[in-house]
């Protein structure tokens, strides 16, 4: 009898950080795949990420509305909760004999819990990591409330197994992500006019010359800065004047605070060099990104995908603190006279190589194999 695997994919992030995996359970002969999308996944806000779930082949099982408008500490709090309920009630009627959670978003936790109290196993991805805001909590959480772990790195391997994990339930499989970067970079061709296939609003411009890519999400737990934070990033882009693409913050506590800002700066700076976008295709994002000068924000894809792909990248804040990083990416504050200079000096930089640290670009078919043959529990005793 097959298995059946249950992944959640909650939002934009969480569906590229999963597919090549979705595709290898999808074809394994001893696996079955079941799928349940919700959250911001589903809204056309932050992207309206199902619709690539659906050109990709994939049928979900089940579609979830659980979030709370508002992106504020509370709206987070209470669509958590929210979550817990309704996937309890899914996963009860599915059954799965496992489910995937996927990083460390507050849905990722909600998928946790209300696996362990119907007493599935939960598989959990990513786990192990270490970073800034309240993913940092969130991740190690779950990592407790998990059955299997599939880790990117050596390293977050001998976290997760000092957190009293047995060792035996802990496998490198690197991070899916890093498949769909593999293909790009046998293949980088920008083969798709941007500004065409996605829309958005602000100037274009010819994607031939240099230009930039702009990723700045919120730092939870630094929510309330999150409008000022955004002015210091827009400001050092104005003043290089380098043709940007800018996508659309995720939707966590503080977004409103960087849409706002966004919105402010369009309507007083309508001759900017910047292109605002929601969001593209694992691999439309990433031959964008692999054709562009740099990366500048705060989301891990600098760290991990552009890694693999050479591509500098300039890191500003905290959210990305402490995580594992190639010699692609340099540090700074949320400061514009730094951001300026951090980009520059990246984007004069010949000595960016590949590098393997999130893997080797077949973590999908890794996972498969092993959830085919792993043993599955739900009984957990602290080992230390």
């Amino acid at each position: 009898m097959k298995r059946k695997i249950c992944v959640v994919i909650t939002a934009r992030p969480s569906y590229s950080r999963i597919r090549s995996a979705l595709h290898a359970i999808k074809i394994h002969p001893d696996l079955e795949l079941q799928i349940i999308v919700s959250g911001s996944a589903l809204l056309p806000k932050y992207g309206s990420a199902i619709d690539f779930i659906l050109e990709d082949g994939f049928t979900p099982d089940a579609q979830i509305y659980h979030m709370i408008e508002g992106e504020t500490l509370l709206s987070s709090a209470k669509s958590t909760g929210l979550a817990v309920i309704e996937l309890s009630s899914e996963l009860h009627k599915l059954q799965p004999d496992a489910v995937i959670t996927i990083a460390d978003r507050y849905e990722t936790l909600a998928t946790a819990i209300a696996a362990s109290y119907l007493n599935i196993p939960v598989v959990h991805i990513q786990g192990g990591e270490v970073t800034g805001s309240i993913d940092e909590k969130v991740r190690h959480a779950v990592t407790k409330l998990s059955d299997i772990h599939f880790v990117s790195t050596k390293k977050a391997q001998g976290r997760v197994i000092a957190m009293g994990e047995n060792p035996e339930t802990v496998f490198v499989t690197g991070c899916p992500s890093i498949d769909i970067a593999g293909k790009v970079k046998a293949d980088p061709i920008l083969d798709f006019n941007p500004f065409k296939k996605y829309g958005g609003v602000g100037d274009t411009f010819d994607t031939n010359e240099d230009f930039l890519i702009v990723m700045q999400h919120p730092i939870t737990t630094e929510y309330h800065l999150s409008n000022t934070q955004t002015l210091e990033t827009l400001t050092a882009i104005t003043k290089l004047n380098i043709p940007t693409f800018w996508f659309w913050p995720n939707p966590d506590a503080g977004s409103a605070g960087i849409s706002k800002e966004i919105r402010v700066f369009r309507e007083h700076q309508n001759h900017s060099n910047i292109h605002f976008v929601i969001n593209m295709s694992p691999e439309d994002f990433l031959k964008l990104a692999i054709s562009s000068s740099c990366i500048v924000g705060n989301s891990s894809v600098a760290i991990r995908e552009c890694s693999f792909l050479g591509i500098p990248a300039v890191n500003i804040g905290n959210r990305q603190f402490g995580r594992e990083r190639g010699n692609n990416v340099v540090d700074c504050a949320h400061e514009a006279t730094e951001i300026i200079s951090s980009i520059q000096k990246q984007i004069s930089r010949t000595d960016i190589n590949q590098d393997f640290l999130y893997g080797d670009g077949h973590a999908g078919e890794k996972i498969a194999n092993i959830l085919a043959e792993c043993e599955f529990g739900i009984n957990k005793t602290l080992l230390l």
